[in-house]
């Protein structure tokens, strides 16, 4: 079993109540590993750091050796807990049950006795792993159900997560959502339900457009235009889109950034002017991006896209860069017309020719502007405050739909958002 990391602050002296400082920990429970993609859970813990102890408890790494509890801190007050053990005969409650001892043993080890962790927030990623870990730490714990994505659409889904969001719902004291669709389906099964959309780190971003940032080398003598992506390669993205764009603008070049997941690296499209990066830190963004002329959404429109609120959207923005997208709902009914959004893949490479040939710098501006509007820091300081205010709340049920309605929410029946609205 690993050590505890010597530098992480000790927050064994401070205070264990919902007054003052409100220093209880936060316990995650997360299906993305921290040092994946920076998104939406590195965006909040991040912040949150600065006020409470964060517990980071990933899924466990398949090995063969013993069991053990791989620890660090990836960030300042930030724990990261990785489990590692052998799952090759265990399913996901299984793994859970060998899992616990482990951890509490680790949790004792860096200061975190069960009666520091009673009146904990217990705030989950996956619904995996809730039956087994909803009270763990003590029936005081506040329980946050943060559902940034449509898990059970994706490719691979365990076949009961839909079952076991259900009794995540059922336990939990305040549910977000990453995008307003996922609001729609999530607050008709609870009445404590907020829709979070994504944030961006302005600062960070804004470097594409110092002229201090300096392209870097593997893309700076490529030909242009540049139309380029940043982000997971999975399902969600339209292939056959890539291949064509490439196709239709042989004199230019795609550049693809990001980590290939579920998907086989073979069956990507090749072509001399597509170039497959692969996963570069999250420092490397904004230098990476000021080589882009036109910023790309290439979603395939399918059960994995029809919930998602891209991160990068106002990423793109805050580096003051034209943006072209697939008609994904929450990017319709949010970022147009900011964002042009094309409708068929002849309406995207049309849209990508015109933004390269005569980028709209009103578009572009106003882009910059709802960027600036739209921090994490804010984003997350109203979250903090709704989660506090649950833990402070006297013990009560939830309201939970006992059924879904009939049909669903029509996206064009649901009301226009303000910028205010947007980003809360």
């Amino acid at each position: 079993m690993d050590n505890p990391p010597s530098r992480y602050t000790d927050f064994s002296n401070g205070s264990n109540t919902l007054s003052g400082q409100h220093h209880v920990p936060i316990i995650v429970h997360c299906h993305l590993r921290w040092d994946f993609v920076w998104q939406r859970p590195q965006q909040i813990f991040s912040r949150l750091a600065q006020h409470h102890p964060i517990l980071f408890i990933e899924e466990p790494l398949p090995v063969t050796s013993a069991p053990a509890i791989r620890v660090s801190e990836p960030y300042p007050n930030v724990l990261r807990l990785v489990p590692v053990l052998d799952t090759t005969v265990m399913d996901f409650d299984k793994q859970c049950d060998a899992i616990l001892p482990l951890l509490y043993q680790q949790l004792e080890r860096c200061n975190f006795s069960a009666e520091r962790l009673s009146g904990a927030v217990q705030w989950f990623y996956s619904p995996m792993p809730a039956p087994k870990m909803l009270g763990c730490f003590g029936e005081a714990v506040t329980v946050v159900y943060d559902c940034m994505d449509e898990l059970a659409n994706f490719r691979f889904a365990p076949r009961d997560i839909a079952e076991r969001e259900r009794l995540l719902l059922q336990r939990a004291d305040v549910v977000f959502t990453g995008g307003y669709r996922l609001f729609e389906s999530k607050s008709r099964y609870h009445d404590n339900t907020h829709f979070f959309g994504c944030g961006v780190d302005v600062d960070h971003y804004s470097r594409a457009r110092s002229p201090k940032t300096r392209l870097p080398a593997e893309v700076a003598g490529l030909d242009r235009p540049v139309f380029g992506y940043f982000g997971v390669i999975d399902e969600r993205i339209d292939y056959e889109l890539i291949a064509r764009l490439a196709d239709g603008c042989p004199q230019g070049a795609v550049v693809m950034v990001g980590p290939v997941v579920k998907v086989d690296p073979d069956s990507l499209p090749s072509r001399p002017n597509i170039f497959w990066l692969g996963q570069r830190s999250y420092d490397d963004l904004p230098a990476l991006v000021k080589s882009f002329d036109v910023c790309l959404m290439p979603f395939a429109l399918n059960e994995s896209t029809q919930y998602i609120n891209p991160t990068k959207t106002l990423e793109y923005m805050a580096a003051g860069k034209p943006i072209v997208s697939t008609a994904v709902p929450d990017v319709v009914r949010q970022f147009t017309p900011i964002v042009a959004v094309a409708h068929s893949i002849d309406e995207f490479i049309e849209a990508a020719h015109n933004a390269s040939e005569s980028p709209d710098r009103a578009r572009i501006d106003r882009g910059i502007a709802l960027a600036e509007a739209s921090s994490w820091d804010r984003t997350v300081a109203s979250m903090r405050r709704l989660v506090l205010e649950a833990a402070d709340a006297e013990p009560a049920v939830p309201q939970v739909a006992s059924q879904l309605a009939d049909s669903a929410v029509s996206a064009d029946s649901a009301p226009d958002l303000t910028k205010e609205q947007v980003q809360l």
